[in-house]
């Protein structure tokens, strides 16, 4: 297993809230971190997991109490965030190249890419666009199969 993995924050936040496949999330975490595996992404990743919690607490989604402790557990995951040379072109290429609207997404493809990890996500929508032409971009559901 590599020393270091790359995550983007569909998949942290599921460690967070109460989802679905928070136990897949969490089992797949725990591999990572028995195996003494670092967890890393972009620094977008914070803005993300903040604005996502807010946005959550905001809309009554959660109790005002309940998001305290979510932003404060988000930010205690101990993701280390990297910020590479050339990251910002190469998260432009890969938006370009998969026709994203966005490139919040494809930063975290660049990420793993300059840095030659896997990148995990939930995010299916990602994963379906990406999956053939980069093969090292991973979906939580195959952790489950593993």
């Amino acid at each position: 297993m590599n020393s270091q993995v790359c995550v983007d924050v569909s998949l942290a936040l599921k460690l967070i809230l109460v989802e679905a496949d928070s136990a897949a999330a969490q089992r797949l975490w725990d591999t990572w971190i028995e195996a003494n595996v670092e967890v890393v992404a972009p620094p977008l990743f914070a803005f993300e997991g903040t604005s996502v919690i807010c946005s959550k607490a905001q809309r009554g989604l959660i109790p005002p109490e309940e998001a305290d402790l979510m932003f404060k557990a988000f930010h205690l995951l101990g993701v280390r965030l990297l910020y590479p040379e050339g990251l910002h072109q190469r998260a432009w290429e890969l938006a370009r190249r998969f026709h994203r609207p966005q490139a919040y997404d494809s930063h975290y493809l660049a990420l793993a890419e300059l840095l030659g990890l896997e990148l995990w996500t939930a995010d299916e929508r990602l994963y379906n666009v990406v999956k053939d032409a980069l093969p090292w971009v991973k979906r939580l559901s195959d952790a489950t199969r593993r």
